[in-house]
């Protein structure tokens, strides 16, 4: 796909190919509808009058989709930020532990869990674009059980983070009070394995803003909560992770409910079955390559915050680095909620078997999401020199945070593309391709760059960001090539394959044989 115009005129499959034959599902509107379609096809018009039609079409999409997403990952961030703002006022040993913990170790699990989750958001995504919307909730319970049976394993690295954290070399105190923060997120763990999967399979079928709601009505909860704990009971680190486990568990609750009682999930949600307890390894199988490339993506920045922690000083950068990354955690949000939106419009529109309609969705969210980023990262540097005390009243603190504010701008633009480009690739089932990509960039790159700049250069925090930023560049740009170069007739049809093999037949179990 080299150009909107490219785009515009790319041929539509083969009448003889499997996608385009009369047994294949018509494609009636879930994220879309084949007017998208049908307007990239019309070579009659005007180029100019396509590209306007189709352009107000698909904002509409996006922005339908991207703006509830947007809120329910901002929220879900702002519950977690909210807790390390509770904790920085409790003093700066407590915002270096609340950050350390929350970085080092509780986005170890965060990762796993969502990165998993995300072979739920293909193949739902993908389904329901087929009009099969019975193995939606198959999905569902089966991506359930196998991330329940990982946060097993994960609870002993929550158990054993004292020890991880002083073995990596962070300062004995506050590895102590981090150990403490990581406690009180182990039931957590498990409401993250319900979690994601119960949000991929709402997402895939284009329900957004009743996940909004519950969230927006989870974070008063929460903030009320958080509140009483930390000034009123006096529980300090380990009372307000556990609110923070609490408020999980209300979304997981109330979204149950949610799907139980709508009629817009009568279809997808037709009860337990016992054909979810079929193929867990072969499922564990595929979701391991989603887990590897969302993982490498998580930890990245998360081995920045563990790396600052081995500098001169080790206190005042994390305290830095934990406002910088608080804010790119809560701005990233926004790119989320496009990555999100990117995934569903593409899983749904492969599905459905509109290729065209697929690349111009990938060019339009690229931009705006791009265009929004760019906003962001001026507003940040326009706010450099007072943007920390809303977390801690430290001037030191101020003043480094202002010097590492230049860099998170560039992360910010960076994140308006690469975010996008990685939900393109959940959408089309490319994660074992992306875990690729980010193992080479990342920390082949990235990671050893920066410590070459850090610590061998003595440029410290900045050095080690640097070095992030460089691997960062280095994904995005190739993602950028693969993605804009790809064939969507081919995809189309890999996406009918994919279905075919993992909706199989509903007795004896299902079987692949090899992860798409």
């Amino acid at each position: 796909m080299g150009s909107q115009e490219e785009l515009l005129h790319q041929p539509l499959i083969n009448s003889s190919s499997p996608t385009s034959t009369p047994s294949e599902p018509d494609y009636s509107g879930h994220s879309g509808d084949s007017r998208l379609e049908k307007v990239l096809s019309d070579d009659q018009s005007p180029l100019s009058k396509r590209l306007l039609q189709a352009s107000g079409i698909e904002l509409n999409l996006l922005f339908r989709l991207a703006a509830p997403a947007i809120m329910v990952y901002l929220i879900n961030n702002t519950m977690s930020l909210s807790t390390r703002v509770f904790a920085g006022h409790l003093g700066n040993r407590e915002l270096a532990a609340a950050s350390l913990g929350n970085s080092g170790i509780q986005l170890l699990a965060y990762g796993l869990m969502l990165g998993m989750g995300s072979a739920v958001e293909t193949l739902c995504g993908q389904a329901y674009g087929a009009n099969k919307h019975d193995m939606l909730g198959v999905y569902l319970q089966r991506a359930t059980i196998v991330l329940t049976l990982t946060a097993i394993p994960m609870t002993v690295v929550y158990i054993l983070s004292k020890p991880i954290l002083l073995f990596l070399g962070e300062p004995p105190q506050v590895a102590s009070a981090a150990a403490v923060f990581v406690y009180g997120l182990i039931p957590q763990i498990f409401a993250y394995a319900v979690n994601f999967p119960i949000q991929k399979f709402l997402q895939a079928q284009s329900i957004v803003a009743p996940s909004a709601y519950i969230s927006a009505g989870t974070l008063v909860v929460h903030l009320l909560l958080s509140w009483v704990v930390a000034y009123k009971l006096g529980l300090g680190l380990l009372g307000v992770s556990l609110v923070l486990s609490l408020s999980w568990w209300i979304i997981v609750g109330v979204q149950y409910l949610y799907i139980l009682m709508s009629s817009r999930c009568k279809t997808t949600w037709t009860g337990f079955s016992l054909q979810a307890f079929s193929g867990l390894w072969e499922f564990f199988s595929l979701s391991a390559a989603s887990a590897v490339m969302l993982c490498l993506e998580t930890w990245y920045f998360q081995i920045l915050v563990l790396i600052a922690g081995l500098l001169e000083n080790p206190q005042l950068a994390l305290d830095s680095l934990a406002v910088c990354m608080a804010i790119n955690g809560l701005v990233f949000m926004v790119s989320v909620g496009f990555n999100a939106a990117a995934s569903i419009r593409v899983s749904n529109e492969l599905g459905a078997g509109n290729p065209k309609s697929t690349a111009f969705s990938v060019v339009v969210v690229n931009l705006i999401s791009f265009l929004i980023s760019v906003v962001e990262a001026t507003v940040v540097l326009a706010l450099r020199n007072v943007i920390s005390y809303a977390f801690t009243p430290g001037d030191t603190v101020a003043e480094a945070v202002s010097e590492l504010c230049p860099y998170l701008a560039v992360t910010l633009v960076l994140n308006g593309v690469q975010p996008v480009l990685s939900g393109v690739a959940v959408g089309c089932g490319w994660q074992a391709f992306v875990a690729y990509v980010n193992v080479g960039c990342y920390y082949v790159v990235g990671i050893p760059l920066g410590c070459l700049l850090g610590f061998k250069f003595n440029l410290g925090a900045k050095g080690i960001w640097s070095g992030m930023i460089g691997g960062t560049m280095m994904q995005t740009f190739i993602l950028l090539w693969v993605t804009f170069r790809t064939d969507w007739n081919e995809e189309v049809e890999k996406a009918r394959k994919r279905l075919e093999k993992w909706e199989g037949k509903k007795q004896p179990p299902l079987k692949i044989t090899e992860a798409e």
